[in-house]
C-alpha cells in the first residue's frame, strides 16, 4: 500500500476516535458500608465513557452487555460475567459494545481525575 494511503487511513481513523462523543454514563450507588461503595454504571450501545484515572485500585464487573476497556494502550473486550481489576493511577476508557451495565467496587474514599 502506497504511503500516501497509510497516511490517510490513519488520518481517517483519528477523526473518527476525535469524533466520538464523550458520554456520561447513568450511575447508581447499590450498596456502601464504612470503607466500600458499589455503583451500578450503565450505558448505552457505542457510548464513549470519559477517560480517566482514580488513585486506589477497584474492581469492574460486567452484569449485563459487553464493553471495551482501554487501559495501558490495550484494548480488553468485557463480556457479561467478566470482572476486571483497575490498578490505581492509570488513565483508562471504556466504550460500550452493546448497551451494557457494570458495577464498580470500590474504597469510598476514591478520588477520580478526569481527562479530556
Amino acid at each position: 500500500m502506497p504511503t500516501r494511503w497509510l497516511e490517510l487511513e490513519l488520518k481517517e481513523r483519528v477523526n473518527f476516535i476525535i469524533m466520538d462523543k464523550v458520554t456520561k454514563p447513568k450511575v447508581k450507588t447499590l450498596a456502601s458500608g464504612k470503607e466500600l461503595i458499589a455503583k451500578q454504571m450503565q450505558a448505552n450501545a457505542g457510548d464513549l465513557l470519559p477517560k480517566h484515572l482514580a488513585n486506589v485500585e477497584s474492581v469492574l464487573f460486567i452484569h449485563e452487555g459487553e464493553c471495551i476497556l482501554t487501559i495501558n494502550n490495550e484494548e480488553k473486550i468485557l463480556k457479561q460475567g467478566d470482572a476486571f481489576i483497575v490498578p490505581p493511577e492509570k488513565i483508562h476508557q471504556i466504550k460500550a459494545v452493546t448497551d451494557f451495565k457494570g458495577i464498580h467496587f470500590m474504597p469510598d474514599k476514591i478520588k477520580f481525575q478526569f481527562f479530556m
